[in-house]
């Protein structure tokens, strides 16, 4: 054989768009607490200083999977009307963050003013401000949101049967009657209509309503 024949193929280049994703791979088979630099070069095959050099640290690996989860969300035949479309779009952030593993808990904890996450901003906050008086209103909404639709997805994403059997015993060893009598509300494993109703409610108390 010839030399040409016997070395092996050139190895891709690396760049950081490879290592987010290879991140986001690791994400959905180990979890968010799998996810180190040191682990995403393993699995790529190169050292842990090659992944540095990339992403700089793992705080802005974080960030630039985050950033990747948000340039999942379309923006394609969105409704003309301005809550409609503000409502739509928290659906699409929502199955966004449940399409990862950990994905709420990854966004939770990052802060990524990067164009895929801007985007998303610019667009809600813009179908906000169509919504409602004034664009402070709206970011305030905004923020209520998406706060509202992470902790939620986090709650849903780590939820475990259990749960719901601890939270009925607690309640009915105490003196809680508000909370007995809410109980099979606070128990529901539904958590799309939980979503979509804490949604109606920051659209329907977030600001003076125009028109």
């Amino acid at each position: 054989m010839t030399k040409k024949q016997t070395d092996p193929a050139p190895r891709p280049r690396l760049t950081p768009a490879a290592v987010v994703a290879e991140a986001l791979r690791l994400l959905d088979e180990s979890g968010l607490d799998a996810v180190t630099t040191r682990a995403v070069a393993d699995r790529i095959g190169v050292r842990m200083n090659t992944v540095l050099w990339h992403v700089k640290t793992k705080t802005r690996l974080l960030e630039l999977m985050a950033d990747a989860v948000a340039g999942t969300i379309g923006y394609a035949e969105l409704p003309g009307d301005a809550g409609e479309r503000a409502r739509e779009l928290m659906r699409r952030y929502r199955r966004s963050l449940l399409a990862h593993r950990d994905g709420a808990a990854l966004v939770a904890g990052t802060y990524a003013p990067d164009p895929h996450t801007l985007r998303f901003a610019d667009t809600l906050v813009g179908a906000l401000t169509d919504h409602h008086d004034t664009p402070e209103t709206a970011a305030w909404t905004a923020y209520a949101l998406v706060y509202f639709a992470l902790g939620l997805t986090q709650e849903e994403q780590a939820a475990d049967l259990a749960d719901a059997h601890r939270l009925r015993e607690a309640v009915a060893d105490g003196p809680y009657p508000a909370l007995a009598a809410a109980l099979p509300a606070l128990t529901g494993d539904d958590f799309e209509a939980r979503f979509e109703d804490g949604v109606d409610r920051i659209l329907g108390s977030g600001g003076h309503q125009t028109g």
